[in-house]
């Protein structure tokens, strides 16, 4: 079941449900729109990532600051990260969506693993796509995607490599 505005309120105001920093305007009708911070992790183009268990991503990224913007080629993939750190508890997941406003102009703003675990606390870290063929500008604090919220029949909670992650 997806909660809607008045669902998510009530579970931000039980403080089952933490977004930090709070701002009631980015909850929506059924969502709550998420931010991009000020930096982003780019592709540096030199080595290769191996498709398995130990792949890390750090290792072939370097992460620059985007205070003045940053300037997304097409096809073009950066990882942002949402200055929203969300908590979530053991009976609610969610997902991530891209806006319609950008997805319009070819932005995807998260394009894959849009799942979040139950139980999960952390900023949520964004593959984010300029699948059109012309030049996008990103922006820190343009409300960059949305999440939505979902009750979960029973209880869990992630446990796994990227339970505090960072950029």
């Amino acid at each position: 079941m997806i909660l809607t505005q008045k669902e998510i309120l009530k579970e931000i105001s039980k403080g089952r449900v933490k977004i930090e920093p709070f701002d009631k305007s980015l909850i929506g009708p059924a969502s709550i729109d998420l931010t991009l911070s000020n930096k982003i992790r780019i592709f540096n183009n030199e080595g290769h990532a191996l498709v398995n268990e130990d792949v890390d991503y750090t290792k072939i990224t370097k992460i620059i600051d985007i205070n003045e913007g940053y300037i997304l080629k097409p096809q073009e993939l950066v990882l942002g990260i949402t200055k929203e750190k969300i908590t979530l508890p053991d009976n609610i997941c969610g997902w991530l969506n891209s806006r319609s406003r950008f997805a319009r102009i070819g932005l995807m703003s998260h394009i894959s693993a849009p799942f979040i675990c139950p139980g999960v606390s952390n900023h949520q870290i964004l593959e984010i796509f300029n699948a059109s063929q012309h030049k996008i500008k990103l922006m820190p604090d343009v409300k960059i995607c949305q999440l939505v919220l979902q009750y979960c029949k029973g209880n869990a909670r992630y446990e796994g490599v990227f339970k505090d992650q960072m950029l």
